[in-house]
């Protein structure tokens, strides 16, 4: 596909689909921890939204898959997000500036993903 073509296809928007060794427990995570709402949970797949946010999970068997995978969540305000995640009990390290000129903040789930969660400096 040339440039030109690909400029002509709008992008809506892209979903991160993570594994989820067990769909109850990443729904409960993200729901308590991180502020999102279960908006559909079966036995097989899962969708969280928060705000603009959105996720996938589908069920996996396999640990090693999840902890080698990540999704990265642009922001406006990287440090309320802490805070908001620090009160609702999460146990995480505060946002840090990085040499690539964002501000990040990283959670790892229960199964092993990693969000970064990052707004430009």
């Amino acid at each position: 596909m040339s440039d030109e073509s690909a400029t002509r296809v709008r992008t809506e928007i892209a979903i991160p689909v993570l594994a989820s060794l067990e769909l109850k427990e990443t729904a409960d995570y993200y729901s308590r921890f991180l502020g999102f709402t279960v908006e559909v949970i079966g036995d097989t797949y899962a969708i969280a939204t928060r705000g603009d946010i959105e996720i996938h999970f589908w069920l996996c068997a396999e640990r090693h898959i999840a902890e080698n995978t990540s999704c990265y969540v642009r922001l406006k305000d990287v440090d309320a997000m802490w805070r908001q995640f620090v009160e609702a009990g999460l146990k995480i390290e505060a946002p840090s500036d990085r040499p690539w000129g964002m501000r990040e903040l990283y959670v790892i789930d229960p199964h092993g993903n990693l969000i970064k969660f990052g707004q430009r400096i």
